[in-house]
């Protein structure tokens, strides 16, 4: 019964001194930060895709991965940023299984947190270092924040910890873009209530210290489906929810409103392969409606080298041990499809 307290991990300033971040890459970061501010702010009419596998599982593969994004990315700069999806923490429904990297460095070993620690700072950084591109995380163990907070530009607060106060608190502190996805209920309300909170200065307790937060207006909407009482899956990627969020957020006194619509999940009834047709759609309505336009500012799609999905067991490289991913011939295309209409 209770917690048996195992080692003491490395702490952030120790990590971040083992495996700084080269100062010529932390102007690129500069940079990346601030063109997709812009984005999220108005102030430029680039069009965000946040793109990358379920879970960034094997070091190797993710920077491969990424390379091809990188060499994509300068051929459309003209009109997309592209924000490689490295999701190293795993939500799981049950709780059961793998969990992501920052936990289980090795997908088939034991929990290893002071190795995962590592592994997830060294993948963020040689992401950054080999292609100029930085990353999106996902948000899912805040203890994590101060380990990657030099290295990301964009986090994901996901649909089961959108609710939870502290996730709000710690976010209003962070000097970066912030996606609340709407929780699996699809209660808009929620999302936005998250986004309000997230927005404002706060006072808590963090990391043993009493610490007041400054407040964050980049924080905004992420659509990512929900699931209804029988269990199934309900899309809010349609035209119709678009113009219910746009006029729940007119009603809000929120800064910079903004939406990004992740075309898997429960939008795509979890078949992967329906986030094109799905990207498609979103694109349709932002060209039927300005204001939706001013109001979607990308999308998100999971992607990795190989389609589909794998046993953890099987070990085929660039393919998903998680959520079955869109393959790197489609995605390509898609970005390139997004590219001639935005």
């Amino acid at each position: 019964m209770g917690f048996i307290y195992m080692k003491k991990l490395i702490s952030h300033d120790e990590l971040k001194s083992a495996y700084p971040l080269p100062e010529k890459y932390a102007l690129v970061k500069k940079e990346r930060d601030k063109q997709i501010k812009d984005v999220l702010a108005g102030a430029s009419d680039k069009f965000l895709v946040i793109i990358g596998p379920c879970s960034a599982d094997n070091e190797d593969a993710v920077c491969d991965y990424v390379s091809r994004l990188a060499r994509v990315q300068e051929k459309v700069a003209d009109r997309i940023v592209i924000i490689p999806r490295i999701f190293t923490n795993k939500p799981r429904t049950t709780g059961e299984g793998y969990k992501g990297i920052a936990h289980q460095p090795d997908p088939e070993g034991e929990p290893d947190l002071q190795e995962g620690l590592i592994a997830m700072r060294k993948m963020h950084l040689r992401s950054i270092t080999e292609t100029g591109l930085t990353a999106a995380d996902e948000m899912l163990y805040l203890e994590n924040w101060p380990y990657v907070e030099d290295l990301l530009s964009y986090v994901v607060v996901g649909a089961r910890s959108v609710e939870n106060q502290p996730y709000r608190f710690a976010i209003s502190g962070m000097d970066c873009p912030a996606g609340m996805k709407n929780p699996t209920s699809g209660d808009f309300s929620v999302m936005l209530n998250s986004c309000s909170a997230a927005q404002v200065s706060h006072t808590f307790l963090y990391r043993g210290y009493e610490v007041r937060t400054t407040g964050n207006p980049l924080v905004h909407c992420i659509l990512r489906g929900a699931i209804n009482k029988h269990g199934q899956y309900v899309p809010n990627y349609h035209y119709e929810d678009l113009v219910r969020l746009l006029d729940m957020y007119k009603k809000r006194k929120l800064a910079n409103p903004a939406v990004i619509v992740d075309a898997n999940h429960a939008n795509s009834n979890k078949l992967y392969y329906e986030q094109p047709r799905i990207v498609r759609e979103v694109l349709y309505s932002r060209s039927a409606n300005r204001d939706i336009a001013q109001l979607v500012k990308g999308v998100m799609i999971e992607s990795y080298i190989e389609p589909g999905s794998q046993n953890i067991h099987e070990r085929v490289y660039g393919k998903s041990i998680t959520d079955a991913c869109l393959g790197w011939k489609e995605s390509e295309r898609l970005i390139y499809t997004i590219a001639e209409h935005v």
